[in-house]
């Protein structure tokens, strides 16, 4: 149950940032760290080691906790999340992009040595090959995802490709959602204990 949760977490917390980037034209850069790092885990053993430990979906716990307490500023968050539910529904199918995604991945994770970059530089070179690869095949899948937000921010390259990015991120744990036994009936039934779960992932 705790890793559903936390791959559950890992959806919101994308999708939060999400509206954050479209909204303001600024996100959390610990939580976003986060997705990034999770989506490149591609041979993590664990759901623990996916994100670098459940303290890491801080952002993710709280936004799940007020969406299944039904408060309405995370409503676009929502919409999000369910649209990236319906994406991995399709995505489960298609194998072909599966494995072309899982290799591209992997290369992803090496800046080269002799780079002079620093960490938050290299985050963005990530984001912008990662948002290249999701519009080559991602963007090709239904649902499209429509992002609402202000087109002053929408029309700035590095906040589409974070966009993108954290998308794919969500993407990444809403698979691992349904690999951990996650479903719409747990969605639907199991509030209150998701509720008390997600509880668990916050600092005490």
């Amino acid at each position: 149950m705790k890793e559903r949760i936390m791959a559950l977490a890992g959806v919101f917390q994308a999708t939060e940032l999400v509206r954050q980037a479209a909204n303001h034209g600024t996100w959390s850069g610990y939580a976003a760290d986060t997705c990034i790092e999770s989506l490149l885990a591609i041979e993590a053993e664990t759901v623990e080691d996916i994100y670098g430990g459940a303290e890491r979906l801080r952002l993710g716990a709280e936004t799940l906790i007020a969406v299944l307490q039904g408060d309405q500023h995370y409503m676009e968050c929502l919409r999000y999340a369910v649209s990236v539910m319906q994406l991995e529904n399709n995505f489960r199918k298609k194998s072909e992009i599966q494995a072309q995604i899982g290799s591209e991945l992997l290369t992803f994770n090496h800046v080269d040595d002799d780079t002079e970059l620093e960490l938050h530089e290299i985050k963005d070179l990530q984001a912008e090959k990662i948002a290249k690869l999701y519009t080559s095949t991602i963007s090709t899948l239904s649902p499209r995802i429509v992002i609402n937000g202000r087109p002053q921010y929408l029309q700035v390259d590095r906040t589409v490709n974070w966009i993108r990015t954290l998308l794919f991120a969500g993407l990444r744990s809403a698979v691992l959602w349904r690999q951990m036994g996650g479903g719409r009936f747990n969605l639907m039934f199991g509030r209150k204990k998701m509720i008390e779960q997600a509880q668990t992932l916050l600092p005490g």
